[in-house]
């Protein structure tokens, strides 16, 4: 059985595995990666001979880290060992295992993209949906304040009325996003919990957004991955991520791109945002946060469609929509949750 792992920003990693009776009996590890003394790759193959099949990421991991001791691995590491594994053993995917739906969707209102998110993850954790992009169409200006947030403290209600902002609170942690629609770039991954098998929440974060990395170099941004959730290059922060993982079996992983901004309304609807900036003896968003249209100098509809083209290049995909009955149990929901002051005053 043959498993691949590519490290993000490292090197590749493959697993060549045999097993009998549910044990591995033979192993070997290949890649591009680098690793002194390069005769510790024979002591790590020979540690992972005799672990059971349903060993762990952390186990094998474990076994690895023991076996090599203090040799020195450059390019990747014991975790990425034991995902290839994983990944040889069918207990992981990798992207190339699965087909993905791709939906540029029409405008929607703020509620309905929050609870479309869930809808649309939960669809994926029954089996009822494939993997799925979806670039989301803003039809109001929002604010989105993530599960944990305290409403009072991110939001100035005066600022927010007078920008005409609808303020809604997503399933996902993490900070605030300002949006105007024309001036922000969403998406949405929803994918089986496969995908990111034996990746913690800091390193799924970089393993999902590695593809859009690669669709902003092609645009002639060094963008990198900046930890925890956020994407940046050296003119400033271009995007931040957040990640929901379903207990069924699917992930939510959903970005927010400033294409262009508003900052001086910004400040006057976010509050933290001012202290953000304070905290760094910054006077201006403008200093923190540089959208993709001053970097590309590009419409907004040609970078997603950028965008799109490259991840259709890079993975096995096909046209999708979302499905009537979707929509229906999505605006179920936001008349039973996502609307409802109990769900947007969570944390008051």
């Amino acid at each position: 059985m043959h498993g691949e792992y590519k490290v993000p920003g490292g090197k590749l990693v493959v697993a060549d595995v045999e097993i009998e009776n549910d044990t591995i009996t033979s192993v070997v590890i290949s890649g591009d990666f680098f690793l002194e003394p390069a005769e510790a790759i024979l002591d790590i193959t020979r540690a992972l001979h005799g672990i059971a099949a349903t060993a762990t990421v952390a186990q094998l991991a474990a076994a690895v880290q023991r076996a090599a001791g203090d040799a020195t691995f450059i390019g990747f590491t014991p975790e990425a060992v034991g995902i290839a594994v994983r990944r040889a053993l069918g207990h992981a995917t990798s992207w190339h295992d699965h087909t993905f739906d791709v939906i540029h969707d029409v405008p929607r209102d703020p509620y309905m993209q929050m609870s479309l998110d869930e809808v649309l993850s939960e669809e994926v954790a029954a089996g009822r949906r494939g993997p799925t992009l979806r670039v989301w169409e803003w039809g109001a200006n929002a604010v989105i304040i993530g599960s944990f947030q305290s409403w009072r403290n991110e939001i100035d209600d005066d600022g927010a009325a007078k920008h005409g902002m609808t303020v809604v609170r997503r399933v996902s942690g993490g900070g605030a996003m300002f949006v105007q629609p024309g001036n922000t770039i969403t998406y949405s991954l929803h994918v089986p919990t496969s995908l990111v098998e034996g990746l913690s929440f800091e390193q799924s974060y970089a393993f999902l957004d590695d593809w859009v990395l690669g669709a902003l170099r092609e645009l002639g941004i060094e963008a990198t991955y900046v930890p925890i959730n956020d994407i940046a290059s050296p003119a400033g922060k271009i995007a931040g991520a957040a990640q929901k993982r379903y207990a069924a079996g699917a992930v939510l992983h959903h970005v927010t791109m400033a294409y262009d901004i508003d900052a001086d309304a910004m400040l006057e609807v976010l509050r933290i945002g001012r202290e953000k900036l304070s905290d760094k003896g910054t006077k201006s968003a403008n200093k923190r946060v540089d959208p993709l249209r001053s970097q590309t100098g590009m419409e907004r509809g040609a970078v997603i469609d950028s965008f799109l083209d490259h991840f259709r290049g890079r993975y096995a995909t096909q046209p999708g929509e979302v499905t009537e009955a979707e929509i229906a149990l999505a605006q179920e929901r936001v008349e039973s949750k996502f609307a409802t002051e109990e769900w947007l005053k969570l944390v008051p």
